[in-house]
């Protein structure tokens, strides 16, 4: 005769009913409330400086530190006219460059008339106050059209 004695049964976790039994406990302490998520309202699009901004901004920077100068491109002591400062944050005349000059001069038109015809050629008449005006007024532009 062959009796068999094992089973297929899962062994069950002794500790299991001491556990039902605490959570079924009347005299137990009530469980803490689950806790509430937290709905954060949506971080703001992060938005990056486009090239064009960028190249004015670093170039007003550039004017800020070394100086800023009239009827020449590099001044020996550092100062740089307007056209010295775009091509030194550019680094190269590529499309960032002329973007930027091409913004720089529009707005230079717009605050001064629109007989110029070069950025150096405005730049070497008018005053530095006037001139920044410009070179302000053009990172504004640049930002809000996002280029």
């Amino acid at each position: 005769m062959n009796t068999r004695t094992e089973t297929d049964f899962t062994p069950v976790d002794q500790d299991l009913y001491a556990k039902a039994f605490r959570l079924l406990d009347p005299t137990r302490e009530p469980a803490a409330p689950a806790p509430v998520p937290f709905n954060r309202p949506a971080a703001p699009p992060v938005r990056l400086t486009g090239p064009v901004e960028k190249t004015l901004t670093d170039a007003l920077a550039f004017l800020d530190t070394h100086g800023w100068a009239r009827r020449t491109l590099i001044h020996p002591e550092g100062a740089r006219c307007s056209i010295g400062a775009l091509r030194a944050a550019a680094g190269a005349r590529n499309a960032a460059y002329c973007d930027a000059g091409n913004l720089l001069l529009d707005e230079a038109r717009r605050q001064h008339g629109k007989r110029w015809e070069s950025i150096p050629s405005w730049n070497d008449s008018h005053t530095g106050a006037q001139v920044r005006s410009v070179w302000e007024a053009a990172i504004r532009r640049a930002h809000h059209m996002n280029i």
